[in-house]
């Protein structure tokens, strides 16, 4: 059944909470605006994100202050060599004095799960959030137990290059909506994080700007944004242009797809659009994508990266033409909401 699509109140309450929350972020890393856009983004599509960076760029400071500028659980999971499946979803224990086992939940049952250098253990374990973040739920001694909503995983990671890492396998990766790198600082920006790190921690004076019954309500906003069917068919396009590069031996799977449409979604509600425009797809169809493919031996050798591929394949795919395809349809009463449905 279709759902309502947004109001201009909705999108109204989207702008002024995830300006909140970047303001929020902001206070605590400088310079940092495009990662924290596409943070927003996956947050209001409610995705999972991965950040891979080089260490002590702020992948983890971002994590924490954005998981601290909401009024919710929290898990925080240093990833380690040794850790063990249990050490994420939890274990059962048997008390002896009432004679029964208890399940005592581990710290992936959390509104967000700080999966710290995720990287750094071994496959296995890594393997322990694939239920969590597909299905949001875990199973142990055959019991299902569903994991609180909305349910975000933001995991860090170190570069494959780095000593002591592990890669992860294509099933993780495909689960994480998108990747950002957060990258280094300008000179202006760390001269202002000298000044403002210098013997204090930042992260201590941020103070939950939202909660969870908001962020709930504008997830179901962003769901609610309209794509058309040209957009919808431009995805298609895209996701399959991976799948037949030459350069790439793995393209983007049916996931990758409605990811691309679930932020793209978030995008426009960002933005107050109760569409989805081709610009939302294109800027954020290389964030999307580019993690999930594996490049042929031939792309190796010749010093490609997987950004450069689904970048060049991005430019190469023609945008919808006409603009009236991104607009939602109007009833006999005219605009749906209030004249936004205009491109």
């Amino acid at each position: 059944m279709n759902q309502p699509i947004p109001t201009e109140a909705d999108l109204a309450e989207v702008t002024a909470v995830t300006s909140r929350i970047r303001a929020s972020i902001s206070s605590v890393l400088a310079g940092l605006d495009p990662a924290i856009t596409t943070t927003l983004a996956i947050v209001l599509a409610e995705g999972h994100l991965l950040m891979e960076d080089v260490p002590g760029v702020g992948k983890t400071t971002l994590a924490r202050a954005l998981a601290r500028s909401v009024d919710c659980t929290v898990g925080r999971i240093q990833f380690t060599p040794d850790l063990l499946p249990s050490d994420v979803t939890g274990v059962t224990i048997f008390r002896a004095g009432e004679r029964e086992f208890e399940f005592r939940p581990g710290p992936v049952f959390a509104n967000v799960v700080i999966a710290d250098e995720i990287n750094r253990a071994s496959p296995k374990t890594q393997s322990a959030l694939l239920e969590a973040m597909q299905e949001r739920a875990v199973t142990t001694d055959g019991v299902t137990r569903p994991l609180p909503s909305p349910f975000l995983v933001v995991a860090t990671q170190n570069p494959v290059e780095m000593e002591g890492t592990y890669p992860l396998p294509e099933a993780q990766r495909d689960r994480f909506m998108a990747q950002v790198a957060v990258g280094y600082p300008s000179a202006r920006d760390e001269m202002v994080m000298l000044d403002t790190h210098d013997g204090t921690d930042p992260l201590r004076a941020v103070a939950p700007v939202t909660d969870v019954a908001t962020l709930t309500r504008l997830i179901g906003t962003a769901r609610r944004v309209y794509a058309a069917p040209a957009i919808k068919q431009y995805i298609v396009d895209l996701a399959g242009a991976t799948r037949t590069e030459s350069g790439l031996r793995l393209g983007a799977s049916p996931r990758a797809s409605l990811h691309l449409l679930a932020a793209a979604k978030a995008r426009a509600a960002m933005g107050a659009r109760n569409h989805v425009l081709p610009d939302d797809v294109k800027a954020l169809a290389v964030t999307v994508l580019a993690h999930r493919m594996i490049l042929s031996t031939e792309a190796r050798l010749a010093g490609r990266s997987a950004r450069q591929v689904v970048t060049e394949l991005v430019q190469r795919t023609p945008l919808p033409t006409e603009a009236r395809d991104a607009a939602p349809p109007r009833t006999a009463a005219g605009p749906s909401t209030g004249g936004l449905g205009r491109p």
